[in-house]
């Protein structure tokens, strides 16, 4: 009996599906799995009525016996198992692999191994935010067939329950003489989640520290192993010059671009986003800023620092544009952004129907100002998640279970968390490190399969700080990944999976209606052309296609990171700029704690207006 289904059986599993797997209810991909309900081997035929379809995931991990892990997973839990019980020499073992490579999924097969061998009793698992913890608590229990309770810092009495657990970074502190009485109770391996966050001589480092000390097993992972501040991490030594010193038996590492020429990672393309300031001056006079040209700021002017500071050209870029009935200018940097953006995604969702973009904003103002651009662009506003949202994590699965367009976030989509179906970043973010880069791209470049043909698509400010971070990613890829994506002539049809021309208005197979293609143009400076805002050139005439935005000098002198929009005047800048120093070392020489944050919060240019408020209160 034939074991396989065949094609015209995929679609109609898929339809009967309406296109999501039936196990997770997560949109399928192309490669989906055709699964039996009742197993071929125990006589189930291949049939659509014994037929589901599943996501790669759940199919795999349907129970522990069906766990297929790729070479890289075998290598790394096989080299990992003999360094804990065959060398014994260290018990400390790092899974260096890069994001998205699948790090859970092997931790998992090395607990299960090392459980069932007798070795481990109990397993604790530390990740950085509860919906990876949420995660792991899931994908551990489907892999190894054990109950995983997720505990906070509330949870005092978990050290005598017979449980594996998992919890946040931030609860160590709250759990620590419960994690340290387990450690001294039973064998357990300890599984510590985007490591870099435990710093020596820092409080969630030191805490883990003296927790864990009595572990058995340390298994310790990382995608992006070196912290921005420079600063070493627990478990690990070093070497003179800075670098983790593990010798090569007690460590497997696997780079980006090793993980894109394997088919675990995509490839990503970076669009560093060009644009022109100009800021007008209460004089008549103008500025002009881009991201390798700063200000020209005469030395004369009253209030030179200031001005320097203030429209520098990332801080532009975090500035909101509104047009003059208030709403978000859709022709704005940010605006131009996303139009470019949405241009791309709309291209990729061509052949992955489910497609989405992560907005990473500097401030959940810049998020709710996004999400406003949005609607303005799509008709559809996006799903947006930051620490004024309740229950963000709830609002971070729905996005992953749907095929909405957008999610916007500021601070909660980075590290560990899983959205498969991510391919667009627009990335404005408040931190600029590369650690926090690296993050974000780790979210939009997971593979979907093996016939997953899509790139992942980074939209940034062009800034000398994103463009350096950039360009070590696309030195780790191989010339092919780096070159131009191929052609495809096929479109994926969202409910069957079956392909269809390009240019086809429906599906040939289900009637699937496809919807118009949104179409934006932008139009040449220099010779009036309508062109694709993803046009780095006009085609005409060869014009770089780097677009002016005017602001005024209030809008320039917005914090780009709180973005408060004071009016600030001519005259206060001059008080600022005249008397900032003196009013913040009065400040700090008072010694009240409270006061110097308050002073530390308000923007230089600010002080001349603060100024005038006291003095109106004390009038």
């Amino acid at each position: 009996m034939r074991r396989r289904f065949s094609a015209a059986q995929r679609r109609l599993l898929a339809f009967a599906a309406a296109g999501r797997c039936q196990g997770c209810g997560t949109p399928l991909t192309s490669s989906f799995h055709a699964d039996h309900r009742r197993p071929f081997s125990a006589g189930g035929p291949t049939i659509t009525a014994n037929g589901q379809a599943l996501c790669e995931c759940c199919n795999l991990l349907k129970g522990n016996s069906m766990i297929r892990l790729r070479p890289w997973q075998s290598e790394a839990h096989d080299k990992a198992v003999d360094w804990f019980v065959d060398e014994a020499t260290d018990r400390h073992f790092l899974i260096d692999a890069a994001p998205g490579a699948g790090k859970t999924l092997v931790s998992c097969a090395i607990a299960d191994t090392m459980i069932k061998r007798g070795y481990v009793e109990r397993v604790v698992v530390i990740a950085p935010r509860t919906e990876v913890v949420n995660q792991w608590a899931r994908d551990f229990s489907l892999v190894t067939g054990r109950h995983m309770s997720r505990i906070t810092g509330a949870d005092d009495d978990f050290s005598t329950m017979k449980l594996d657990v998992c919890a946040t970074w931030a609860a160590t502190d709250a759990l620590h003489d419960g994690f340290q009485e387990l450690c001294e109770n039973a064998d357990v391996l300890v599984i510590c989640d985007e490591h870099h966050h435990a710093a020596v001589k820092a409080a969630w480092g030191d805490t883990a520290d003296s927790a864990f000390r009595k572990a058995a097993y340390v298994l310790v992972l990382t995608g992006t192993p070196a912290r921005s501040d420079g600063r070493h991490t627990i478990f690990l030594p070093y070497s003179d010059d800075g670098r983790v010193s593990l010798p090569d038996a007690g460590s497997y590492r696997l780079t980006y671009g090793e993980a894109v020429d394997l088919g675990y990672c995509r490839p990503v393309t970076f669009h560093r986003h060009h644009g022109r300031f100009r800021v007008d001056l209460e004089d008549g006079s103008q500025l002009v800023i881009t991201g390798d040209q700063p200000a020209n700021v005469p030395n004369g002017h009253p209030a030179a620092r200031v001005l320097r500071r203030s429209v520098e050209f990332y801080k532009l870029a975090c500035v909101p544009q509104y047009d003059e009935k208030g709403a978000a200018r859709l022709d704005g940097f940010q605006g131009s952004m996303m139009s470019r953006a949405a241009d791309k995604l709309d291209d990729l969702r061509e052949r992955m129907p489910e497609a989405g973009g992560l907005v990473i904003a500097s401030s959940i103002e810049m998020a709710e100002y996004f999400a406003e651009l949005i609607a303005g662009l799509e008709g559809e506003r996006p799903i947006i998640v930051h620490s004024g949202i309740p229950n963000p994590d709830a609002k971070i699965n729905a996005f992953r279970r749907t095929d909405a367009r957008w999610l916007v976030s500021v601070g909660m989509v980075s590290e560990g968390v899983d959205i498969p179906r991510l391919r667009v970043l627009v990335y404005l973010p408040s931190a600029l490190t590369e650690l926090a880069f690296r993050q974000a791209v780790g979210r939009i470049v997971r593979s979907a399969g093996p016939d997953d043909d899509t790139r992942a698509y980074v939209v940034m400010p062009s800034f000398p700080v994103f463009d350096d971070f950039a360009r070590r990613i696309e030195a780790e890829m191989s010339p092919v990944a780096t070159g131009a994506p191929g052609g495809n002539d096929k479109r994926k049809c969202p409910v069957c999976r079956t392909d269809c021309d390009k240019g086809a208005s429906s599906c040939p197979s289900c009637g699937h209606e496809f919807p118009a293609r949104r179409r934006t143009f932008v139009t040449c400076d220099a010779c009036g052309m309508h062109m694709s805002p993803t046009s780095l050139s006009c085609p005409r005439c060869g014009t770089a296609n780097t677009q002016d935005f005017d602001l005024s000098l209030d809008e320039a002198l917005r914090d780009g990171a709180i973005t408060r929009g004071i009016d600030v005047s001519e005259e206060d800048l001059q008080f600022a700029e005249a008397n900032a120093d003196r009013v913040r070392s009065l400040v700090y020489r008072s010694g009240d704690a409270a006061l110097i944050r308050m002073i530390r919060g308000v923007p230089e240019e600010c002080l001349g207006l603060l100024r005038k408020i006291l003095a109106d209160v004390e009038g």
